[in-house]
C-alpha cells in the first residue's frame, strides 16, 4: 500500500513538473508601432512575427497607435497576420492612441483585438490626397476597401456590418463601443492585464485551435533596429522632399563652383536618399517632372532676360509639382507633403535661384576691379608730357603710358584703354 502511495505521489509530482516547466518557459513578444503604416513598419512587423515564431513564443502583441498609411504596406501586414503560425494580438494603446484608416484593417486581422481605455478605432473611408476623385473611381475604391475589410472581419468572426460602415461612412468609435459591438475582444489597461484577460482564450490558427496560456508568460520587448528606424524616417514624404531639394542645391553649387567637392558630395548623397525614399512612396511622376521643369525655368531666368516671367513659371511649376508629388492612386493613403514644408521650400528655392545664384553669376560677369584688367576704363592725369610716351597717374599709381592721340600736355585728363604689361595706352578725355 505504501508503495502504491509513493508511486502515486511520484507520478503526480512528475506530471506537475512537466506541466509547470513549459509554463515557466512561455514568452510573449511585444512590439510597438507608433507611426504611419509604411514599408518600414510592415517589414518590422513581418520580421518580429518571424522572430517570435522561431522562438516558439506563446503569442506576439502589437501595440498599435497609427493614423493610417499605405495600402500596399497594410495588405502586406494583414497577409502576414492571417498566415501567422502563432497568435497575433493587436492592442490599440496607450490611452489616447488611435487605430484609424489602415490601422482598422490591421486591428480586425488580429487573432485577438484589444484596446486600452481612452482609445478609438475607425474612419477607414477611402480618401484621395490630391483633391476629389471622380465618382466612378471613388466608388470603385470604396467597394474594394469594403470587400477587403469584410473578408477580414468574416474570417475573425467580428462585426462585419460595423467594419463595412467604417469604410463607407467613416465611422469612428471608442473602446467601450467597440467592445459592445464586438469589434474588439478585450479592453485592458496595460499589456500585463491584457495577458491575464486573454489567458485560456481559444484562437484559430488556420484551422488549428490553440489555447492561449499567457497569464504567467514572460514579456520580451522587441525594439526597432537602426535599419528600420532609418527606413521609417526616410519613408516620410516630407523628409524625401527635403532631401530631393537639398540634392539639387548641392549639385547646382558644384556646377557653378567646379572643384568645391563638398556641395557635390552632399548633393549626391541627398539625391540617393531622396530616390530611396521616393521608391517607398506612391510617387506621381508628373509632379516630379514639374519640380524639375520648375528648377530649369528658374535657371533660365538667370541666363535669359524675361522680366520675371520665367521665375513666375518656375515657382508655379515647383508649387504644383510639390503638391502632386505623392500619387493619389493608392486610395487608402493619407500620406502627403505638409503645406508647412512645401511653402517655405518653394519660397526658399525661388529666392535661392533668383538672388543667390543670380548675384553670383552677375558678379562673375562684372568688370574686373583689381589687377591689370581692373585699371582699364579708369581716368587718370598726365604727369609728364606724352610725346607720345611719358607717365600718367591712375588711382594714385604712376604708370608708363603711350598716347593714342599724339602729344598730351601735363595735367591732361586721360582714360586707360589698354594694358600691356607695365605700360598703359591712354587717350584724352578732356582738360584737367
Amino acid at each position: 500500500m505504501r508503495r502504491l502511495l509513493s508511486a502515486g505521489w511520484i507520478g503526480i509530482s512528475l506530471l506537475w513538473f512537466f506541466a509547470a516547466a513549459p509554463s515557466a518557459a512561455r514568452t510573449v513578444y511585444v512590439i510597438s508601432i507608433d507611426a504611419s503604416i509604411n514599408p518600414a513598419t510592415a517589414d518590422f512587423i513581418e520580421s518580429s512575427i518571424d522572430q517570435a515564431t522561431e522562438a516558439e513564443a506563446e503569442c506576439i502583441v502589437i501595440r498599435l497607435n497609427t493614423p493610417g498609411g499605405l495600402l500596399k504596406s497594410t495588405r502586406v501586414i494583414v497577409t502576414k497576420i492571417l498566415e501567422a503560425r502563432i497568435p497575433v494580438v493587436i492592442y490599440v494603446a496607450p490611452p489616447g492612441a488611435q487605430s484609424a484608416s489602415a490601422g482598422v484593417f490591421i486591428t480586425l486581422a488580429g487573432h485577438v483585438a484589444a484596446m486600452a481605455p481612452g482609445t478609438n478605432i475607425g474612419a477607414a473611408h477611402p480618401v484621395g490626397m490630391q483633391g476629389q476623385q471622380d465618382s466612378i473611381m471613388m466608388e470603385k475604391a470604396t467597394n474594394d476597401a469594403a470587400a477587403f475589410i469584410r473578408s477580414i472581419s468574416e474570417k475573425r468572426s467580428r462585426n462585419v456590418e460595423w467594419a463595412e460602415d467604417a469604410v463607407r461612412k467613416s465611422i469612428s468609435i471608442t473602446e467601450g463601443e467597440a467592445l459592445k459591438l464586438k469589434v474588439v475582444d478585450v479592453v485592458a489597461d496595460n499589456v500585463e492585464e491584457l495577458l491575464k484577460v486573454i489567458d485560456g482564450r481559444e484562437v484559430d490558427l488556420n484551422g488549428t485551435t490553440r489555447i492561449l496560456q499567457t497569464a504567467d508568460a514572460s514579456i520580451v520587448e522587441v525594439e526597432m533596429s537602426f535599419r528600420h528606424e532609418l527606413l521609417d524616417i526616410l519613408s516620410d514624404p516630407n523628409v524625401a522632399y527635403i532631401f530631393f531639394l537639398l540634392g539639387i542645391y548641392g549639385l547646382m553649387f558644384e556646377l557653378y563652383n567646379p572643384g568645391s567637392i563638398f556641395p557635390g558630395v552632399v548633393g549626391v548623397i541627398c539625391l540617393i536618399l531622396a530616390f530611396y525614399s521616393l521608391h517607398t512612396l506612391p510617387i506621381n511622376y508628373a509632379g516630379l517632372a514639374l519640380i524639375i521643369v520648375g528648377i530649369i525655368l528658374l535657371l533660365l531666368e538667370i541666363k535669359i532676360t524675361s522680366y520675371g516671367l520665367l521665375s513666375i513659371g518656375g515657382a508655379v511649376c515647383l508649387l504644383l509639382g510639390s503638391i502632386m508629388l505623392i500619387s493619389a492612386e493608392s486610395y487608402l493613403e493619407f500620406i502627403s507633403i505638409s503645406w508647412s514644408v512645401i511653402i517655405p521650400s518653394v519660397a526658399l528655392t525661388v529666392l535661392f535661384f533668383v538672388f543667390a545664384i543670380g548675384m553670383g553669376i552677375r558678379a562673375q560677369r562684372r568688370k574686373p576691379t583689381t589687377g591689370f584688367e581692373g585699371i582699364v576704363g579708369e581716368v587718370g592725369e598726365v604727369m609728364s608730357t606724352l610725346k607720345p610716351d611719358g607717365q600718367v597717374r591712375v588711382r594714385g599709381e604712376i604708370w608708363f603710358a603711350t598716347s593714342t592721340g599724339g602729344t598730351l600736355k601735363k595735367g591732361t585728363r586721360v582714360v586707360v584703354v589698354r594694358v600691356d604689361g607695365l605700360r598703359v595706352t591712354v587717350e584724352k578725355v578732356g582738360p584737367a
